[in-house]
């Protein structure tokens, strides 16, 4: 099953499309996807089946649903989780070692946006730059899971991330990666949360063009740290809420290490992944 949020930012509508593709109003259940949704007993799946055959849901016509903007499909997460060098072939072209822990930073969780809005390049930016991500969202609460198998059974689903990153405020101006990951913009996210059920993570084909141009063709199957291994490694140093939202780390293709041009206004980033979707967002000014 697919959740997704639809409708103007900040007063999106709370949706399920089942796998015939008819769209339904998920308000008589709650008011949008939540954290609290996605942990609710027995499951927001088993909810919606429950209301679904009970006659409780109202559909909306695809064409109307199509025709609507698409909202990030989780509510603003209380915390945003990156995985860096997570791919063979992204750690080589830049240059850097393969890690043997998982590198971990944040992103603030405002720079959550819809699959389709506007990535806007900071002021003072000159070298913004794309990042296609497999995203994993929190169902159950991670704490000190014991194995993969506990870890995985914490994941709600999965979507895709653009992790949008200013290589000189993340790598050139001292401290910590995140100011140059959080900057307004940087995490267009969506359009689906597909189930955890209803996708295999290992060996999805991802894809990102701009103005056209192929600039990163891989496949999670590079991934160094599966995702039910990097929830399990989170876990043992904070807690991963219902809602929180995890990006996996990105192939190789970026501009930082293949000396492709940076993103500047009105270009067009187009991304996808198997069977998660497609994101398309054009490039404005700060």
């Amino acid at each position: 099953m697919l959740f997704a949020r639809l409708g103007p930012a900040g007063d999106e509508m709370p949706v399920a499309i089942d796998p015939e593709g008819t769209v339904y109003d998920l308000r008589p259940l709650t008011s949008d996807i939540t954290g609290a949704f996605l942990a609710a007993d027995p499951g927001p799946v088993a909810l919606v089946e429950h209301a679904r055959a009970a006659g409780d849901l109202p559909t909306i016509p695809a064409d109307d649903a199509g025709k609507m903007r698409r909202g990030a499909p989780v509510a603003r997460p209380g915390k945003v989780v990156c995985i860096g060098l997570n791919y063979r072939d992204h750690a080589a072209e830049t240059g850097a070692a393969i890690p043997t822990e998982p590198v971990v930073f944040m992103k603030d969780p405002s720079t959550v946006i819809g699959p389709d809005d506007q990535v806007l390049v900071p002021r003072g930016s000159t070298k913004t730059d794309w990042e296609v991500e497999l995203a994993l969202v929190i169902g159950t609460t991670a704490r000190y899971c014991a194995s993969e198998a506990d870890a995985a059974a914490c994941i709600a689903g999965y979507t895709i991330a653009h992790d949008v990153s200013e290589r000189e405020f993340q790598l050139e101006r001292g401290g910590q990666w995140d100011k140059g990951k959080s900057c307004e913009t940087f995490n267009p996210l969506g359009p689906w949360l597909v189930t955890a059920d209803a996708v295999d993570p290992a060996d999805l084909r991802m894809h990102l063009s701009v103005n056209g141009e192929t600039r990163q063709d891989g496949t999670t199957a590079d991934m160094v740290f599966r995702p039910a291994e990097i929830v399990r490694y989170l876990s043992q140093f904070m807690v991963l809420h219902p809602g929180d939202v995890v990006n996996t780390g990105t192939p190789a293709g970026v501009a930082l290490g293949t000396g492709a041009p940076y993103l500047a206004p009105g270009d067009v980033v187009e991304l996808r992944i198997d069977g998660l979707g497609t994101q398309r967002q054009t490039v404005g000014a700060a």
